[in-house]
């Protein structure tokens, strides 16, 4: 059984942060271990999976990417969320994204956006503007050494065709200005891998593009059996109407 759906870019988040939540690592560490949301975007919806409450995702951002006149939100925003780093469950107070790691080990779990996806190459890209390398620049070299598991959550919108390294290597050229490209490795989470595990459907990128709100939509194949197929559709339609992610 074969059927299509189309996201836009924030269903594609909430159905993402969902499929992380899901993730077997994920909920055992939730239970069990140690669990860090770093700031951003997308992060900020799987915060809410996790948290299982809404905030305002402004407060939970890094940096962002935003047209010269952003669309705003009709609303002030308030003094960013400090970093939420989870213990068996709880918020464990006084951690953030960067000395976390000094508790964490093997069946922890480190939950981390990007900004570039290589996703036949199983790699992502996290664009870097501080010297001193960012949040991956802090953590990146404790998290593969105490072997503990990398999430990236990462949108389809981000695709990129050439190898992240490669990429990497253009922009550490003595003549670019601009953010550097830090290639990472750990386990991706696109709309394909929310759908396979919330649903068990193959899900294929078929087209994407849109309008009037549906810019850097995604529209996916789904493949499956009928109560695959009908319970991938049933989920889509639950987010459908995600509102956009306004500053």
């Amino acid at each position: 059984m074969k059927r299509q759906v189309v996201l836009t870019v924030a269903e594609s988040k909430r159905l993402i942060a969902k499929g992380v939540a899901a993730l077997p690592e994920v909920r055992r560490a939730m239970a069990e271990g140690m669990v860090v949301v770093a700031t951003g975007t997308t992060n900020a919806y799987v915060l809410e999976e996790l948290w299982g409450r809404r905030i305002d995702k402004r407060r939970y951002r890094s940096g962002i990417t935003a047209p010269g006149e952003p669309e705003r939100h009709e609303a002030p925003q308030a003094e960013p969320i400090p970093d939420v780093v989870f213990r068996r469950g709880a918020v464990a107070e006084g951690l953030n994204r960067y000395d976390a790691v000094d508790h964490m080990g093997r069946g922890d779990v480190y939950i981390k956006g990007a900004n570039a996806l290589d996703y036949l190459g199983r790699a992502a890209g996290v664009l870097i503007g501080s010297p001193e390398g960012g949040t991956v620049g802090a953590v990146l070299g404790k998290v593969i050494g105490k072997k503990i598991h990398l999430v990236i959550p990462v949108g389809l919108e981000k695709l990129v065709y050439e190898d992240i390294n490669e990429l990497h290597r253009l922009a550490s050229q003595g003549d670019y200005e601009g953010p550097s490209m830090w290639p990472i490795a750990g386990t991706i989470v696109t709309e394909i891998e929310a759908l396979e595990v919330l649903t068990g459907v193959e899900a294929t990128l078929y087209a994407a593009g849109g309008i009037a709100g549906a810019e850097g939509a995604v529209r996916l194949l789904l493949t499956g059996g009928r109560e695959q197929v009908e319970a991938a559709l049933g989920l889509v339609e639950s987010i459908k109407g995600e509102p956009r992610y306004l500053l």
